[in-house]
């Protein structure tokens, strides 16, 4: 068993809403889709007095296929439409830039450490990341996380990080099934149990 969760940092492409194919990207409201559960499970750790906060590599700024302030509203309709559904977020942080030129870009943690300024002080073991990719999972190992995996092609990334060194906690198919049975269960289970 582990401590009590504070802090749920989720990646959104892939997470949140459905990834386009081919490592497309995500340009308008148009374009966005939640997955399913989404909002379920993010009610479900509001209930638990856990902060929620978005982090998102968003490159497609610096690519110039959409601008920061389409990213700002896309994000402002996200949160819209989470709070009809009786969801809170606590804040949405993202990285417009392209690869290598910054210290916010995951698997960097300055989006993550800009988040935990402006929140109340709490310890690594108090934090989960939620993501479905290497890079989610290696920013989480960087700040001492717990990490929870998501998707339906999870065993891959299992290898690669295990060849990294890096252990997750938790792999499932959707942010629903990780927060029902491992973040608010308190699952010890390991990676690919359930």
């Amino acid at each position: 068993m582990h401590d009590v969760t504070k802090l749920v940092f989720i990646d959104r492409d892939g997470v949140v809403n459905r990834k386009p194919a081919n490592d497309g990207f995500v340009r308008s409201w148009a374009e966005f889709q939640f997955l399913p559960g989404v909002a379920e499970a993010i009610r479900l750790l509001n209930r638990h007095a856990t902060f929620v906060v978005i982090v998102t590599n968003q490159r497609g700024v610096s690519l110039g296929l959409y601008s920061e302030s389409d990213l700002q509203n896309l994000h402002r309709r996200m949160q819209a439409e989470l709070n009809i559904r009786g969801a809170k977020l606590d804040g949405i942080y993202y990285c417009p830039h392209g690869i290598g030129e910054c210290e916010c870009r995951k698997p960097a943690t300055g989006m993550f450490e800009q988040a935990l300024r402006e929140l109340p002080p709490m310890e690594p073991e108090a934090m989960v990341v939620v993501g479905n990719s290497i890079t989610d999972m290696t920013a989480a190992d960087r700040l001492g996380c717990r990490k929870v995996l998501v998707g339906d092609e999870c065993d891959p990334i299992l290898s690669h990080l295990a060849g990294q060194g890096i252990h997750v906690e938790f792999a499932c198919e959707s942010l629903l099934e990780g927060v029902q049975k491992y973040i608010v269960a308190g699952s010890g289970k390991s990676a690919g149990g359930s």
